[in-house]
């Protein structure tokens, strides 16, 4: 008898789509608490356990299962395997797609996704934040959206056990005083 644990994955578990997008009601709702914003970055990589993520986030197991659920019933993320260890099951949880896009933001998920990246900020060792606003007209706008959006898509990850880093990348026009967003 091995010690090692028994792997079983789920049937017909496909990988992960490049990009889901936001668009259900559930799925603006579960992303509208900076927990859970966190968890999807945690999965970005690897497949974790309910105890694994507790330790990387550091808080409670009990709370994090919760909040996984909430995912998962959101179809954000999935038990990707399962793993028999001394009588019980270990489920590893993963994000159903590599990227989230969200066409029509909601204010309380980007709230949430902004605190999360707070907390994440604040607990790294290096950091990047930049802030900047510029006039562009619709052309050169959609040029520089366009940039930014294909730098991050087409940065090549190193292979083997490196840091990983959060990239986050908004660009938006200012509403001026007085004048309706719509």
């Amino acid at each position: 008898m091995s010690d090692q644990p028994q792997q079983s994955l789920p049937p017909q578990q496909p990988p992960p789509r490049q990009v889901v997008e936001i668009e259900s009601p559930e799925q603006h709702a579960a992303l509208a608490h900076p927990l859970r914003q966190r968890l999807l970055f945690s999965l970005g990589h690897e497949p974790a356990t309910t105890s694994q993520l507790a330790t990387r986030l550091d808080t409670g197991k009990g709370n994090v299962a919760h909040h996984l659920k909430v995912l998962r019933t959101a179809g954000l993320v999935r038990v990707a395997e399962t793993r028999k260890v001394r009588g019980g099951t270990e489920q590893y949880y993963q994000r159903v797609a590599e990227r989230m896009g969200v066409a029509e933001p909601r204010t309380e998920g980007t709230a949430a996704m902004l605190g999360a990246v707070a907390q994440e900020l604040g607990r790294s060792p290096q950091t990047t934040l930049s802030l900047r606003h510029v006039r562009l007209g619709p052309d050169k706008a959609r040029e520089l959206a366009e940039t930014l959006a294909r730098l991050v898509d087409e940065t090549e990850e190193d292979e083997g056990e490196q840091p990983v880093h959060g990239v986050l990348v908004a660009m938006y026009e200012q509403v001026r005083p007085g004048e309706d967003p719509a």
